[in-house]
């Protein structure tokens, strides 16, 4: 009795993961197609699902509706896009993120963000991370080292590490096409620990991990001074050859290449966010370039455990493009 019901218990989780690798498919989807087609009956074809059911699984799932969801994304990447791209209209971004018109872009963004995209271009932006996000939540990208680091080591982080010098070298890089497998996480990023446990005990049984060429990476989708902490967007993943098929929660997809700057970092576990912060407020100011709209992600390089200090080695990657 008890083995059929631990079957059945392994077939129902089986068939969930199901559902969730489709809803997956349709949120990576709209994250790459903000200006194309997102009308219901599109969405349910990439999830394989029909309309009508579509709609009831995805907001029972996500806890928003396909529409709720789209307008978030649009606006939130938008704001990303507003302070990331200095030099970009406020008319080419709203386009980019799929507005109709200037009007409705405005409307749709005073009503997310309570002033005006110029206002929040131009300053009001901080004001408003400091009232939605409060000091200690970490700037742009995350202020920890993803838990799931803490597999490879036990490492209880100093109190005074923040003031440890950090190793810290940024060199353009052309960074190629990468074919990942992933598992999302919906959440704080520095809780993607159990999404990277879910994929290797799915990858190691079908040895798709090999010590000497596997790169194990954190995808980001989302700014955490933007969106809800609860709402955070990321991907646990790792390479994989191409032609692996993705099965129950674990995806594929393609990571694109191109022209990246690329921070090479030795750091405490608590000096990510100030290893980000350098890049991004430092570096790239100075550099000709600005942010890129593809997936910036960071390349895990080591075991903490088997550095003489403890630290972690990480490449940050931000794709950046010409001023």
């Amino acid at each position: 009795m008890k083995n059929d019901e631990a079957g059945g218990h392994d077939q129902r989780h089986a068939l969930r993961q199901t559902y969730v690798s489709r809803v997956n498919r349709v949120i990576d989807y709209i994250q790459s197609n903000l200006a194309g087609d997102l009308r219901l009956v599109k969405l349910a074809e990439v999830a394989s699902f029909s309309p009508y059911h579509f709609h009831r699984i995805f907001r029972a799932m996500v806890g928003e509706t396909p529409n709720q969801f789209i307008r978030r994304i649009r606006v939130e990447t938008a704001a990303m896009r507003l302070v990331a791209s200095p030099g970009a209209s406020i008319t080419h971004i709203a386009c980019r993120c799929g507005y109709s018109s200037s009007s409705a872009f405005a409307r749709e963004f005073r009503e997310a963000f309570g002033m005006s995209a110029t206002r929040f271009r131009s300053g009001g932006h901080r004001t408003w991370r400091l009232i939605h996000h409060p000091v200690g939540q970490g700037d742009l990208k995350h202020d920890k080292a993803p838990e799931r680091l803490s597999a490879h080591a036990t490492l209880e982080p100093n109190a005074n590490t923040s003031k440890n010098p950090m190793r810290f070298s940024v060199e353009l890089r052309q960074m190629p096409e990468m074919y990942v497998a992933y598992v999302r996480h919906i959440g704080p990023y520095n809780q993607i620990s159990g999404a990277f446990e879910r994929l290797m005990k799915w990858a190691r049984p079908r040895e798709l991990v090999d010590a000497r060429k596997t790169l194990e990476l954190a995808v980001y989708h989302d700014s955490p001074d933007i969106t809800d902490e609860s709402r955070l967007r990321s991907d646990a993943c790792i390479t994989v050859p191409h032609g692996t098929q993705p099965e129950a929660d674990v995806g594929v997809q393609n990571i694109p290449g191109g022209k990246f700057a690329v921070a090479h970092v030795e750091i405490d576990p608590d000096q990510f966010g100030e290893a980000w912060d350098r890049l991004m407020g430092e570096w790239l100011p100075e550099s000709g370039y600005q942010p890129d709209d593809r997936m910036c992600y960071e390349i895990y390089l080591n075991d903490p455990r088997k550095h003489p200090e403890g630290k972690f080695i990480v490449d940050i990657c931000e794709p950046v493009r010409p001023l």
